[in-house]
């Protein structure tokens, strides 16, 4: 690198870089002389002189201002477009069909309505409120219910289904019948038969008794009938016996007869009383007997339950909108297949959870989406009492999937649910008049 220098009188000079400086040195050394005989000194200018700023510098950094300028500009515009939406602004978004962003229609900073000094407060922050936008989806009335298999059905199969998409079913009608079916008859089967062996017994048992206590009955007569003649014949012999006529012997064997007579009658007595009631039905054995036909009726009802289990019944009346399984396969978790009243449509909306207390019941709704022909109409019938996470997203990437939203239930119009009786699940953007509800 060259470097200026000047010596004591001021005169420029120029000199060579370190590496010849160097070199001076050493031939000094050689040729005996100091560095003060070298004199005058050498002052070294140590910043470079590149001379004038090159004009293609400047006009670089002029750019560059002017674009901050601008970026500048632009965001001032974003922010005032976003928070406050001038009139201007509002006119040339509705002549371009835009909306704002951040998931809102409205200004995000709205200014305080002014009111009529006789105007109530109420009324006056109503004025002018936007509409409620949400997403939703459209659903039976009654929902959709999902078919599962009975409880006990365990690991059953799917046999035969009864009904396809599309069908009509009425409340308890059977929309399936399980594997397990066969089973179950033959144990409904058993239980039948052994209530009618039991009802067998039990009438076996009643003309068994029935018979005994007849013959009890006539035990009992006959052994009184023997008492008294054994009582007469031994009165008899005692007057013969008194008058000398009769022997000591026959009077004891006449007296004999007369205690064994009361004996057989106490013993008819005692084979009578296990019938002492008049009504067969009360007899013990009869009573055992009729035990074991309620026993058995009781094993036929629940083999009769546990038939049931065979077949998937409709648990409401509507129309069966997805069938899950198909001959030969085992429930899921999913369930067999989804029920719904599709007569009465409803929308689902999802509404912010900053903007519920705009919505009131009656509200009017508007349900738009490509797949319909045309706006469909209804009023708000149900809002919701829990915050839950938004489960309806918009296709934009850039849209919120993580609000808290309250779910409002609207019902649509009879000619509205004709059109959309076919679709439901249908995402859905619904628009919700504020403050003209009840």
């Amino acid at each position: 690198m060259v470097q200026r220098c000047y010596s004591r009188s001021g005169k420029p000079m120029v000199i060579a870089d370190q590496d010849q400086v160097h070199v001076a040195r050493v031939a000094d050394a050689a040729n005996g002389r100091t560095e003060s005989e070298r004199l005058p000194l050498l002052v070294v200018q140590r910043t470079p002189d590149y001379g004038p700023a090159p004009s293609h510098l400047r006009r670089g950094l002029r750019l560059a201002g002017l674009i901050l300028v601008a970026m500048g500009l632009v965001a001032l515009g974003g922010f005032v477009g976003l928070y406050f939406q001038p009139p201007g602004l509002q006119k040339l978004m509705a002549v371009l069909q835009l909306q704002p962003g951040g998931g809102t229609s409205s200004p995000i900073a709205v200014s305080v309505a002014q009111r009529d000094p006789g105007q109530p407060r109420a009324a006056a922050i109503k004025v002018n409120q936007p509409a409620v936008v949400g997403l939703g989806r459209l659903l039976p009335k009654s929902e959709v219910v999902i078919v599962a298999p009975p409880f006990g059905a365990g690991d059953a199969r799917v046999a035969s289904l009864k009904a396809e998409e599309g069908d009509e079913v009425e409340q308890g009608a059977v929309l399936a019948v399980l594997d397990s079916e066969r089973a179950l008859l033959a144990a409904v089967a058993t239980a039948r038969a052994q209530l009618s062996a039991r009802e067998a017994t039990l009438v076996q048992v009643k003309a068994s008794v029935q018979a005994s206590r007849d013959e009890a009955r006539a035990t009992l007569a006959r052994a009184e009938t023997t008492y008294q003649n054994a009582v007469r014949e031994f009165e008899r012999v005692g007057t013969l016996r008194q008058r000398g006529f009769a022997a000591e012997q026959t009077y004891d064997q006449r007296r004999a007869a007369r205690d064994e007579a009361s004996h057989e009658v106490q013993r008819a007595q005692a084979q009578l009383s296990r019938y002492d009631s008049d009504r067969l039905d009360e007899q013990a054995d009869v009573l055992v007997a009729r035990r074991n036909v309620d026993t058995a009726k009781a094993d036929l009802a629940r083999a009769s339950a546990d038939l049931d289990k065979a077949y998937v019944r409709a648990p409401i009346t509507g129309t069966v909108l997805t069938v899950h399984v198909r001959p030969g396969e085992k429930p899921g978790t999913q369930g067999l297949m989804n029920l719904g009243n599709i007569e009465q449509m409803t929308v689902e909306v999802e509404v912010y959870q900053t903007q519920i207390d705009r919505v009131a019941l009656g509200s009017a709704v508007e349900v738009t989406a490509e797949a319909l022909p045309q706006p469909l109409h209804g009023r708000v019938t149900r809002i919701g009492l829990e915050v839950g996470r938004q489960t309806a997203i918009d296709a934009d990437p850039a849209a919120n999937t993580d609000a808290r939203v309250v779910k409002v239930t609207a019902a649509l119009e009879p000619g509205a649910s004709w059109l959309v009786r076919r679709l439901t699940n249908l995402q859905v953007t619904a628009r919700i008049s504020a403050g003209d509800g009840s």
